[in-house]
């Protein structure tokens, strides 16, 4: 298990992705997992970013757990508390004009990970996705 502190910043996206891929690059993750994976931290880790202790900042932490079978990465803040998960999905048969500003991401996010869990513990908003990679 290896993890990284940020500030929860845009500027930092870079530094998240470059750790994550790291970590997945040493089990020889495939190209498909892989680019779901970074498109899931970036949606995470921006939403941490612009919300979590809007209009202030703070930090994020990013830890992964990564063996030859799974990815699971974790996002810990000690933001506003906000269940992502708690929100309904989208309806994606409407067109884009008739749907809600909203939920977009976390619903790809979602559909992209094998598991996606959230819990409020101890003042901290925890964020795991899992992703097998076999």
């Amino acid at each position: 298990m290896k993890d990284i502190t940020v500030k929860a910043t845009d500027e930092e996206l870079n530094t998240v992705i470059a750790f994550v891929t790291e970590q997945l690059e040493t089990v020889d993750c495939p190209m498909k997992a892989q680019m779901q994976l970074e498109v899931a931290v970036e949606e995470l880790f921006v939403n941490i970013a612009h919300y979590a202790y809007a209009p202030e900042t703070g930090n994020a932490t990013i830890r992964t757990e990564i063996t030859g079978e799974t990815a699971e990465i974790t996002f810990i803040d000690s933001g506003m508390p906000y269940d992502p998960l708690a929100k309904p999905d989208p309806d994606v048969t409407l067109s884009a004009e008739e749907r809600k500003i909203g939920g977009l991401g976390i619903y790809m996010v979602k559909k992209s990970m094998d598991d996606v869990r959230y819990e409020y513990t101890d003042g901290k908003n925890i964020l795991t996705i899992v992703k097998k990679l076999v």
